[in-house]
């Protein structure tokens, strides 16, 4: 069974990098990637955030081009597929998306180093269409550092936050480690995202979120998007079925975050188990929560309408 629409926070299909590396530029609508537009079951109204991912690696200038070069194809691939998928940037555009039978797509940044420590690149990202960036990957950047340093925001990463915010674009603190989260919650004052994060407390993985993570994002109206990565979702990345996916939203739910949760499949991005490999897998979590007893409000609510919530009053 496939539920009215979906909405997935997270996706790596539009760069070519080491999981997805196929050597098509078209790829939105790649065979041989997991999500491609072909691929989307035409029942669903789907929502796709595309991240353009900038590898750590990618410092200064580098980074810049980076990102230029793969905005260019995702405008590109726009037109190009402009029949099928359209460029959104707030509710009404996705619902307007819907109405045509098109995906609607927003366009995020996977690296805050894109800002290349300069601040005036947020309003010009803001204007290219950019509604939401993931501050940190692994390593460390201007703002700040994800999971494989201790480090917290750097004084760029606390002026950075308000100017996001100023400008209406979405903090993303999924691959933020503790002490950058600690350092956000001092100053952050809207709603943020963890667009792919799960829960520590199923899976230890640095990556996944505290309970204290949780609650805190849970008493400032945040969302929270599902991660499929195996080895986010248990430790041994050992995931036959779609039941280690159920612990973790079991245990969100017990911390209150019911009307946070939404999907963030890190498509093409990351390891993912047999049950959620492909679109029309994604979209049958909804069939799997109404034989789990899961009710059809909160079913819904993690399929589509949390995230349609969160965006209509902060997008």
């Amino acid at each position: 069974m496939y539920p009215y629409a979906l909405i997935d926070l997270h996706c790596d299909t539009l760069t070519e990098w080491k999981y997805t590396r196929t050597g098509n530029p078209d790829t939105l609508d790649d065979p041989k990637r997991v999500l491609s537009l072909s691929g989307i079951p035409k029942e669903v109204k789907w929502a796709q955030f595309y991240a353009i991912f900038i590898p750590d690696e990618e410092r200064g200038e580098k980074a810049i081009e980076y990102f230029d070069v793969n905005h260019k194809n995702f405008q590109r691939q726009m037109e190009l597929f402009g029949d099928r998928v359209c460029h959104c940037r707030n509710v009404e555009d996705m619902e307007s998306a819907w109405e045509k039978g098109k995906v609607a797509a927003f366009l995020t940044v996977e690296n805050g180093s894109v800002l290349n420590g300069d601040m005036s690149r947020i309003k010009l990202l803001f204007d290219l269409g950019v509604k939401c960036i993931t501050i940190v990957w692994n390593g460390q950047n201007e703002i700040g550092s994800g999971h494989t340093t201790q480090k917290g925001l750097s004084d760029f990463g606390k002026a950075v936050i308000p100017e996001m915010e100023n400008r209406g674009i979405i903090i993303d603190v999924s691959h933020l480690n503790d002490s950058g989260f600690e350092d956000l919650l001092k100053i952050a004052k809207k709603p943020f995202m963890a667009t792919h994060s799960n829960a520590r407390s199923i899976c230890s993985h640095k990556r996944n979120l505290t309970d204290d993570m949780i609650r805190e994002m849970v008493n400032r109206e945040c969302l929270i998007g599902l991660n499929y990565f195996t080895k986010f979702l248990e430790d041994e990345g050992n995931v036959p079925d779609l039941n280690q996916l159920m612990k973790h939203i079991e245990h969100f739910i017990a911390l209150g975050a019911g009307k946070n949760l939404s999907l963030g499949s890190d498509f093409d991005g990351a390891t993912l188990p047999d049950c959620l490999n492909s679109p029309s897998k994604a979209a049958e979590i909804y069939g799997y929560f109404l034989e789990r007893g899961m009710s059809k409000d909160i079913a819904e609510g993690i399929m589509f309408r949390n995230a349609m919530d969160f965006f209509k009053k902060n997008l």
